[in-house]
C-alpha cells in the first residue's frame, strides 16, 4: 500500500514539473521571453510620449520667447513714440515738485499691479499696464532728448542694443545655471539704487554718480543675461492659458533691463548739448 502511494506521489510530481518546466527545465517556460517583450514593447511605447513631451515642450520655449522679446520691443517703440512726441517741458513739470514722488509712485504701483496679473493670469489687464508703464517711461525720456545731442542718443541706442542681444543670445544658449549670479546682481541693485538715492540728496558728486553708472552698466549687462535664461525656465510653466502672461512677465523684465541698461550708458557716453 505504501509504494503504491509513493508511486502515485512521484507521477503527480513528475506530471507537474513536466506541465510547468518542460523540456527546458525553466519554470514558467517562455515566461521570461514573454516579460522581456512585454517590457521591451513599453519601452518602445514610451519613446513617442518622450518625443510627443519634446516637441510641446519646444513648441512653448519658441513661442514664449517669441512673444517675450515682441512685446519688448514693441514697449520700446511706444517709449520711443512718447519721448519724441511729448514735449519736453511737460515732462519737467512731471519731474518737478510733488509730481515727482506721484509719478515715481505711479509706476512703483503699476509694477506691482501687473505682478499681481500676471501671478492671476490676467493678460488683458497686465499688457494694459505694461503698455500705460511704457508710454510714463518715455515720457520721462523725453527730457533727455532737452539735454544731450541726437547724434549721441543713437550712438548710446546702437550701443545699448548691441550689448542686450549678446548678453540676451548668451543667456538663452548658456547651459550654466545663472541663478546664483542673478541674486548677487538683484542685491546689488538695490544697493545701487540706495546708493543713487544718496547721492542725488546728500552727496550730490558728479564722479560718485559717473562711478554708479559704470557699475549700473555691469549690473544690467548681466540681468539681461539672467532674465533671459529666466523665460526658459518659464517654458516648464507654460500652457495654453498663460503664454501670453508669462510672455508679459519675461518682456517687462528684458524691457527694464535695456532702458536702465540705456540710461546708463547715456550718463557715460552722451554729449551733452
Amino acid at each position: 500500500m505504501d509504494n503504491n502511494y509513493q508511486n502515485q506521489y512521484n507521477g503527480y510530481q513528475n506530471n507537474y514539473q513536466d506541465s510547468y518546466q518542460g523540456n527546458t527545465g525553466n519554470s514558467f517556460p517562455g515566461w521570461e521571453d514573454q516579460n522581456y517583450d512585454m517590457m521591451q514593447g513599453g519601452f518602445e511605447a514610451e519613446e513617442p510620449v518622450k518625443k510627443t513631451l519634446a516637441d510641446f515642450k519646444s513648441i512653448m520655449y519658441e513661442e514664449v520667447v517669441v512673444k517675450s522679446y515682441l512685446f519688448m520691443v514693441a514697449a520700446l517703440l511706444i517709449t520711443a513714440f512718447a519721448a519724441f512726441t511729448v514735449s519736453p517741458y511737460v515732462a519737467i513739470k512731471m519731474l518737478t515738485g510733488y509730481n515727482f514722488y506721484l509719478l515715481l509712485f505711479s509706476e512703483l504701483g503699476i509694477v506691482l499691479v501687473s505682478n499681481w496679473a500676471i501671478s492671476k493670469n490676467n493678460a488683458v489687464l497686465a499688457g494694459v499696464l505694461y503698455t500705460v508703464y511704457a508710454y510714463l517711461t518715455g515720457v520721462l525720456l523725453s527730457v533727455i532728448c532737452m539735454i544731450y545731442t541726437g547724434s549721441s542718443l543713437v550712438k548710446v541706442f546702437l550701443l545699448t542694443a548691441g550689448m542686450f542681444l549678446i548678453m540676451a543670445v548668451y543667456g538663452l544658449v548658456t547651459k550654466k545655471d545663472l541663478t546664483k549670479m542673478g541674486n548677487i546682481l538683484m542685491m546689488a541693485l538695490w544697493g545701487l539704487i540706495l546708493a543713487t538715492v544718496f547721492n542725488i540728496f546728500i552727496f550730490r558728486g558728479s564722479m560718485v554718480d559717473f562711478a554708479l553708472s559704470i557699475v549700473g552698466v555691469l549690473i544690467f549687462t548681466g540681468l539681461t543675461a539672467y532674465d533671459s535664461q529666466k523665460i526658459k525656465e518659464n517654458v516648464y510653466m507654460a500652457n495654453d492659458s498663460n503664454i501670453l502672461c508669462l510672455s508679459l512677465m519675461g518682456a517687462f523684465e528684458l524691457y527694464l533691463d535695456f532702458v536702465n541698461l540705456f540710461l546708463k550708458l547715456v550718463r557715460l557716453f552722451g554729449k551733452k548739448k
